[in-house]
């Protein structure tokens, strides 16, 4: 699928489920890139790799040839935004967006003039994305993240921003950002799943996509079904442990 294939099929509020990426270990990104994701989403934020070690991933994202290759920038920063365009990500996931200011300049930083003011110098991604700017601007997904109280309270305002292409549940912030003790804490299950659905709504009402952060296959399709549009499995490194551990108990005779 090219990266503008990929952009309309977000934008169009098609149903899409993705992996999350936290190692810096491009063969194991290549072997989950054939699986059949609809896209691979490297975390430069709360990751463990720096910019070789995404520009690998999102070559081992290519080379798996199935999936697109997004990644959550470290901040909302053009510098950020663009070195991770320019090393050919389809999209960036903008963390900590409080309301539309924050979220127009996620998108100016992400969009060529004189839609934005990303500056060109596109070292890898002229090879998949395309060197003319306005191609550029068609094929690159620029997604908010909703996951601090501000957020959450202009989720409407930040979802009607011009040239946004769809909003990002953190679950874990957004899990404190209502009031939990933890990014887990059952006390708030009530009040995150009502916050959890406005985004969804804020999001259709809006037109554009809406995608949220899952711990597995059964709470992904269960947020799809709710009305989310896409959603992404986490993570490698998590998943490493739970395997692990779990051959550990079998062969102790644990469980």
């Amino acid at each position: 699928m090219s990266a503008l294939e990929f952009a309309r099929r977000v934008r169009s509020r098609q149903q899409a489920v993705g992996y999350w990426v936290v190692l810096d270990d491009p063969i194991a990104t290549e072997r989950l890139a054939r699986l059949g994701y609809d896209y691979v989403a490297v975390d430069a934020q709360h990751g463990l790799l720096g910019y070789e070690g995404i520009r690998n991933a999102m070559l081992a994202i290519d080379a798996g040839a199935t999936s697109a290759a997004m990644v959550r920038v470290e901040q909302n920063d053009p510098f950020a935004i663009g070195r991770v365009l320019d090393a050919g990500a389809t999209g960036v996931i903008v963390p900590l967006i409080d309301n539309a200011a924050d979220a127009e300049a996620a998108v100016r930083a992400a969009r060529y003039p004189p839609e934005g003011r990303r500056s060109y110098g596109p070292m890898r991604s002229q090879l998949r994305v395309g060197p003319k700017p306005a191609e550029a601007n068609e094929s690159v997904l620029v997604l908010a993240m909703i996951e601090t109280p501000e957020g959450l309270d202009n989720v409407a305002e930040i979802c009607a921003t011009p040239g946004l292409d769809g909003v990002y549940v953190g679950p874990s912030d957004l899990r404190l950002a209502v009031g939990g003790a933890t990014s887990t804490d059952p006390a708030v299950d009530g009040v995150f799943e009502e916050a959890v659905a406005k985004i969804a709504e804020a999001a259709a009402a809006a037109g554009i996509a809406a995608g949220i952060h899952t711990p597995a296959g059964e709470v992904a399709r269960k947020r799809l079904a709710q009305g989310y549009t896409f959603a992404t499995v986490a993570c490698d490194l998590v998943h490493l442990e739970q395997a692990a551990r779990s051959h550990l108990d079998a062969a102790r005779g644990d469980r």
